[in-house]
């Protein structure tokens, strides 16, 4: 036998049907570039504009320290770590549309990939869900890089690190050496001059005596970290940094990170993170800074698609505007 609704039933579903949803939208997405380049560049932003045709409706924004393209590119080199990330933090936390976000991804190109893992540890407002890097370098380089035959500048620039790397005024001037790491070839083990004076990396990689229990909550509550190494990169030395892993100068004899204390001991949640199935390894062909699109669209729709995390979105902005 067929029953029917009562008309004051029907009438209600019928309200409830007709009342429109909240459209889904992927997360905010935050995308931190690399040495001597400028959150305005052309090439950046073609990176920002696959994102948004990849999952649509995706906020992009740009991190910079200056809203000067020139001075952007110039605190890639010249800068105190410790301050250009309590800014980028100050500045995400107040943003009028991340602020209001329960979440965001991150993209990380070379040392920008560290950078935004500093900001995960030191502060994470908005809360980064998945952060992926490409070419980064999470265990510092043991060499800087090498110059052209005719690039004054760039010797320079090189010269000033060599001289003097665990100087006051190097540590809290030259990006580079802030993330530059000294061992013992021997034993493997950083040597003094770095943990006493280095002034960002020994710091976000808890290598110190007196462990920040709060770097380690903080990474560990990721939902995936992905780390992307070029299989042909010269220009990060060692490239293995990419994935935490140590590199011996002298016989290249290569220590996983699964196989050093920073893992074994949890000084960062690396391995919590591991356990729960929220840390990829992973190589792409090509050197440093060589990436196609196949490559970033696996990532846009493997890591950060509405279905890795969304929200109702902002009002009226698809996306950040940045005049160019």
């Amino acid at each position: 036998m067929l029953h029917l609704l009562p008309l004051s039933t029907l009438l209600l579903l019928r309200a409830v049907l007709a009342t429109p949803t909240p459209s889904s939208q992927p997360l905010p997405l935050l995308i931190w570039h690399g040495l001597g380049d400028n959150y305005a560049a052309d090439g950046l932003h073609t990176v920002g504009d696959l994102a948004i045709a990849t999952n649509p409706g995706t906020f992009v924004y740009y991190i910079r320290l200056d809203e000067s393209p020139d001075s952007d590119k110039t605190a890639t080199f010249f800068g105190n770590l410790t301050e250009q990330i309590a800014q980028v933090c100050d500045d995400l936390a107040n943003h009028p549309i991340l602020s209001t976000a329960p979440g965001v991804n991150a993209l990380g190109f070379s040392q920008g990939g560290q950078f935004l893992r500093g900001f995960v540890e030191r502060c994470n407002v908005p809360p980064v869900k998945n952060l992926v890097t490409f070419g980064s370098q999470h265990n510092g380089i043991s060499k800087y890089q090498i110059c052209g035959a005719s690039d004054w500048l760039c010797k320079t620039y090189i010269g000033l690190l060599k001289a003097n790397t665990w100087g006051a005024w190097v540590q809290s001037h030259l990006v580079p050496a802030q993330y530059f790491r000294a061992t013992n070839d021997s034993t493997g083990e950083p040597t003094s001059d770095y943990l006493d004076y280095s002034n960002f990396l020994a710091d976000v990689n808890n290598e110190r005596e007196v462990k920040n229990a709060t770097y380690k909550e903080n990474l560990a509550g990721l939902d995936k970290f992905v780390m992307y190494v070029f299989e042909e990169d010269t220009t990060v030395i060692p490239k293995e940094s990419g994935w935490f892993a140590h590199v011996n100068a002298s016989s290249g004899e290569v220590t996983g990170l699964r196989d050093r204390k920073i893992y074994k001991e949890d000084w960062i949640g690396l391995r919590e993170l591991d356990e729960k199935g929220g840390l990829e390894f992973k190589t792409t062909e090509g050197g440093h800074m060589q990436l196609s699109d196949e490559v970033l669209t696996e990532v846009f729709e493997g890591y950060f698609s509405p279905a890795n995390g969304s929200w109702e979105g902002p009002k009226g902005q698809a996306h950040e505007q940045v005049e160019l």
